[in-house]
């Protein structure tokens, strides 16, 4: 398989706080990767380490095949969106990205085709003569999301992409994300797990600077057998004649009650799950609203770090 960023053992410390320690990670090329972790958990170091704006207290960092990031070997080929985006006020918008995209090596041209090109997917194309001034925190964001989509970069790092966006922007923003799978490689950090469950195809979950646990996001989610019962209302505990019922059956109630996870094991199927307990929660007076297979990705991390590293 080729990596598009193969991290072995990356270590970084700031004084007496340890950043990363052997962490590794491998993208394939084309993937769209999803970092999962807590605040704090090594994340954005990770990202500044990559894109060469950190050095490295020990690990290596391979980007594309061609070793650690340098601006002229990989000029063009790698581009950020970082977390806190600063996009300077007195410039335009228009004239803005023609820079970043000229920064990425393309000529005055090929930029300002670029421009126009990410600002439609952004959709503000209306404001490209705009001062960055006067656009609102969400235009801005969307702007700074713009830049790391000028040229053709082979690989774009997406640090929080949807912070700030409305429901409309994140859906479109998702979108273009969804769009490039094959094309790009992509690698998302992002706490609206909702959000990396739709548009990733690998993940990799992170704590306290070490990978945890990375994979293809189909296998993460079939990694347990389950269906998700919506309830009507809330639950405070599982009916003792339910448990007794189907001892084969783990139950979990989460989101405050209003969600039965129900699993079990491979010998099972979802239909004989369902003909059989539906009628008994029923039968217990538990309304139900709406039946999901599968879990997702929310349930699947927390429930793994509650195991696993707490």
């Amino acid at each position: 398989m080729q990596f598009a960023l193969d991290i072995q053992n990356l270590k970084k410390k700031y004084c007496k706080h340890i950043a990363l320690k052997n962490l590794n990670l491998q993208v394939p090329k084309g993937a769209i990767m999803g970092l999962v972790g807590p605040n704090g958990s090594g994340k954005t170091t990770t990202f500044a380490i990559i894109a060469g704006l950190l050095s490295s207290d020990g690990g290596t960092v391979n980007v594309s095949g061609r070793g650690p990031f340098h601006p002229v070997h990989h000029k063009g080929l790698l581009t950020l969106l970082p977390q806190d985006a600063y996009i300077p006020g007195h410039s335009r918008v228009r004239e803005t990205l023609v820079f970043y995209g000229k920064l990425q090596g393309l000529s005055t041209q090929d930029a300002s085709f670029s421009a126009d090109r990410v600002l439609e997917l952004v959709d503000l194309t209306d404001r490209a003569q705009s001062p960055i001034s006067s656009l609102s925190h969400g235009m801005i964001r969307r702007i700074a999301a713009a830049q790391a989509f000028i040229g053709n970069p082979e690989i774009v790092l997406l640090d929080e992409p949807t912070s700030g966006l409305d429901p409309h922007q994140v859906a479109r923003i998702r979108d273009i994300i969804i769009n490039l799978r094959g094309k790009q490689t992509l690698v998302i950090s992002s706490h609206v797990l909702s959000e990396i469950e739709a548009a990733c195809d690998h993940i990799a979950f992170i704590e306290e600077g070490v990978t945890v646990r990375q994979d293809t996001m189909a296998h993460v989610m079939q990694t347990q057998r389950q269906i998700s019962v919506i309830l009507a209302n809330t639950l405070e505990t599982i009916p003792d004649d339910i448990l007794q019922s189907f001892p084969d059956i783990t139950f979990n109630l989460s989101e405050n009650g209003l969600c039965l996870q129900v699993g079990f094991t491979e010998s099972a199927s979802t239909a004989i799950i369902n003909r059989a307990l539906l009628p008994a929660l029923l039968n217990a007076g538990i309304d139900i609203e709406e039946v999901r297979r599968g879990s997702n990705l929310e349930a699947i991390y927390l429930e793994d770090r509650k195991n696993n590293y707490h």
